[in-house]
């Protein structure tokens, strides 16, 4: 028995294998082509990200002081991070190692592939700070070294993320032990009067003995960082200021810092100068030897603050009447109205 096949039947049966072949060939190079453009592209945006990243590094060292109200030598010491390792040190960002936020972002703690532990502090896109504060602070805490100012141990840059990587402060900062009932008990009259006088030192050198004097303009509990042993650490130079040889006040227009601790003349009219830091440090004394904010609204049935209660007080001679009830133990109350009388 035979059986006749159609020779067309046939020819069309090869062109559609013919026509299947060369358009799997052509798709196999579309998605080969497809690829190469994908990689192409992500490889030309990591290079616009570097030349960005060198831009902005170029930015940080070559500003002027118009740009950062600061002068003295180009910030060329600092050390660049990578961020995949800022990426690998504070596991992604996650919330375990979120020390805290602040005006210029969230403060994350971080350990490096040589077990250093680092606190990395990241710019918000929301944050009111911007690129000028952030140069500023780095570049100024890299000129300035003293124990009793915080290390920056240099910045991270990629892209929109721009970050400031410090020593890690173990205690963190002394408004969470000053101003916590159960923590303030831990910070008895030695350690209080060894914190002042660290913040002091640093005051010293920051008006006086480093290179260039520098107002602060944001001394606070919370800008105090306190280290294993309760040394006291004076950070955040966002808002500081550089005077220059021949100058002794300057206004702004731009009133920064926080209210409860500036000077009457600055946060009237902007005026401010090496006074500006003194009376912040004056209310900082307060808020130690009497454990409470001076944005506190009542002090025993009085809608003072604390600096006008400790007024009332001095004037009454009742001065002792501040100390921090948990100094009982611990203090001697010469020592106490010496520093009352001295603010």
């Amino acid at each position: 028995m035979y059986v006749l096949v159609s020779q067309s039947k046939g020819n069309n049966a090869k062109i559609l294998i013919w026509a299947l072949v060369v358009s799997s060939i052509f798709l196999l190079l579309f998605c080969l082509g497809l690829l190469w453009y994908l990689k192409n592209r992500k490889l030309k945006r990591e290079e616009e990200r570097e030349k960005d990243d060198y831009r902005h590094l170029l930015e940080l060292e070559l500003v002027d002081s118009s740009d950062t109200e600061r002068g003295g030598r180009k910030g060329s010491d600092m050390v660049m991070f990578s961020f995949a390792a800022i990426v690998t040190a504070t596991d992604n960002f996650s919330d375990e190692n979120k020390l805290g936020q602040g005006g210029f972002g969230p403060v994350y703690k971080g350990k490096l592939s040589d077990e250093q532990e680092i606190a990395i502090k990241r710019l918000s896109k929301t944050s009111g700070q911007g690129l000028v504060e952030f140069k500023n602070e780095l570049i100024l805490i890299v000129e300035l070294q003293h124990t009793n100012l915080v290390r920056v141990l240099g910045c991270c840059i990629h892209g929109e993320e721009k970050m400031l990587i410090y020593e890690y402060m173990p205690n963190k900062s002394l408004d969470l032990f000053l101003f916590d009932e159960t923590r303030k008990a831990l910070l008895d009259w030695p350690k209080r009067w060894n914190i002042i006088d660290g913040i002091a030192q640093g005051l010293l050198y920051l008006h006086k003995y480093s290179r260039m004097c520098v107002i602060h303009r944001d001394l606070k509990a919370s800008n105090v960082l306190l280290d294993e042993s309760m040394n006291p650490k004076i950070s955040d130079f966002g808002m500081a200021r550089v005077f220059k040889q021949d100058e002794t006040q300057a206004r702004t227009e731009r009133v920064v810092g926080t209210y409860g601790y500036m000077s009457p003349e600055y946060a009237i009219d902007g005026t401010f100068s090496v006074k500006s830091d003194v009376f912040s440090f004056g209310v900082l004394i307060l808020e130690i030897v009497c454990g409470r904010r001076n944005t506190c609204s009542s002090f025993f049935d009085k809608t003072v603050n604390l600096i006008g209660y400790a007024w009332e007080l001095w004037q009454q001679g009742d001065a002792l009447q501040l100390q921090d009830p948990t100094l009982a133990d611990s203090c001697v109350a010469s020592d106490v109205r010496c520093h009352i009388d001295a603010r």
